[in-house]
């Protein structure tokens, strides 16, 4: 029997003004520091919370994810922004060998506190559409894309084999749309 194709949707992304807000009402420096390394890496909920201290490098701005889907490594950026985030949490904290380590510090964090930690920050800055931690990743890539950045340096960034799913990853968000100019209204009439 032939399998039935799912329907393709298209996942929803926060807009920039959307992931401020989700920021600045996180209060808990940990879980600011999750929610802003996750964003500004384009990490999985899963690569998150299994960063060890070794893989941040705050001096070269990287991040190092080991094991990523496909059990493959791959090197994506840390914003200078960001990097100031966590690195107040682990001046703070001072995390040893995770760098978001569970109730028990031998561990990470689990994936479901941090898809709870983004449920609430989500809840506490208003934002009612259907997203989930997730949908952080696709944001980055959105917003990476909107800003220039080609679909190539995404697609590394991301670790995906196959640039159609970069492309998935990165949709027109309606802010987007409105910086778009009609070929009609470059010419001279």
């Amino acid at each position: 029997m032939p399998r039935m194709k799912r329907p393709a949707q298209l996942p929803i992304v926060l807009s920039a003004e959307q992931v401020v807000r989700l920021f600045k009402v996180t209060r808990n420096l940990k879980h600011k520091a999750l929610l802003t390394t996750a964003y500004g890496a384009g990490l999985r909920v899963g690569e998150a919370v299994r960063l060890k201290m070794g893989d941040v490098d705050f001096d070269r701005l990287q991040v190092r994810v080991t094991a990523g889907k496909g059990a493959k490594d791959r090197y994506t950026l840390l914003a200078k922004i960001a990097a100031r985030i966590p690195g107040e949490y682990t001046d703070a904290y001072k995390p040893q060998e995770w760098l978001f380590p569970g109730d028990d510090s031998a561990d990470h964090l689990s994936e479901r506190a941090a898809q709870h930690v983004f449920a609430d920050a989500k809840k506490r800055a208003g934002i009612v559409m259907k997203v989930t931690f997730h949908s952080l990743r696709h944001s980055f890539a959105t917003h990476l894309h909107e800003s220039g950045v080609g679909l190539r340096y995404i697609q590394e960034l991301m670790g995906h084999e196959s640039i159609e799913t970069t492309e998935r990853y990165t949709h027109i968000t309606p802010e987007g749309k409105e910086r778009i100019e009609s070929p009609l209204d470059k010419l001279k009439l």
